[in-house]
């Protein structure tokens, strides 16, 4: 296929999804106005699934294969992080210098660490019925971590913050979202369907039947993710030198090596020479 004909198909895929758009926000409910369909059906829905919030009734219930398809974008681009960041043969690992950080830095991070670590887990537990949930929950965790690396030192933070663990607990997360999908599959209702679980009291934390499930595991694979996301680039730009960087730099010391006992040669011949 020629490249105009590429450029052809392209325009007209184009045009026919710009026409498709078009056409349905000419058919959406006017701005403003007192006639709000899809907001009553998805309040109705959460409503009658005692889900206080909607917001996560919407996410984890009413259009739970979509979350699952955000939460395998967000697998896969740690997982191809992992894979692009890994340490290959032609480098190696540095110990980390600690650096000096001041005691106001080292006090207000080592005191906020622990608050902002209970936030986002209040937040990933408190998802069903209070604003947040555990895409918001889960970033607030695995960043609180870090408050450790600004406060402290690098392997301060990596005693903490094993990777392996996080690698699989980000994976069981995963896998968690999706036995629980085919669970309900399996009890004879759609995958992901809230049927699973008994709907329970209004605006507990034991409501929503399977949202606070799926909730939890969210939160806990967005934790993890961003952990890992986060070692990876921390490495790089701490631990991992290239090899010819580091070939680069004895070279310089064996060079300023041999000039100063070139200049300390080139003295010593001068001074016998005076003494001569």
């Amino acid at each position: 296929m020629s490249s105009r004909m590429r450029l052809w198909l392209v325009a007209v895929g184009g045009a026919g999804l710009a026409a498709l758009l078009v056409a349905a926000c000419l058919d959406l409910p006017r701005f403003g106005g007192d006639r709000h369909p899809y907001g009553d059906r998805a309040v109705e829905a959460s409503l009658s699934r005692h889900t206080a919030n909607t917001v996560a009734s919407v996410t984890f219930d009413q259009r739970a294969f979509d979350t699952l398809g955000e939460m395998s974008i967000l697998f896969a681009a740690v997982l191809g992080s992992v894979v692009l960041l890994r340490q290959t043969r032609d480098e190696h690992r540095a110990v980390p210098e600690p650096a000096a950080v001041s005691r106001p830095v080292l006090r207000y991070a080592l005191l906020v660490l622990p608050v902002a670590l209970l936030t986002g887990l209040y937040v990933v537990a408190h998802g069903q019925v209070s604003p947040g949930g555990g895409f918001q929950g889960g970033v607030v965790a695995a960043t609180a971590l870090h408050l450790l690396y600004l406060g402290a030192d690098y392997r301060a933070l990596e005693r903490v913050r094993p990777v392996a663990p996080y690698e699989a607990g980000d994976a069981l997360a995963a896998s968690a979202y999706l036995v629980t999908g085919l669970a309900a599959l399996l009890a004879g209702s759609a995958f992901l369907a809230n049927t699973l679980l008994p709907y329970g009291t209004f605006n507990t934390l034991a409501s929503g039947g399977t949202v606070p499930l799926l909730n939890a595991a969210i939160g806990m694979e967005v934790a993890c993710a961003v952990v890992v996301l986060l070692a990876g680039f921390l490495d790089q730009a701490v631990e991992i030198e290239d090899a010819g960087e580091s070939g680069e730099s004895d070279e310089r010391d064996e060079s300023g090596e041999s000039d100063e006992s070139g200049e300390s040669g080139d003295g010593h011949d001068a001074s016998d020479e005076r003494g001569k």
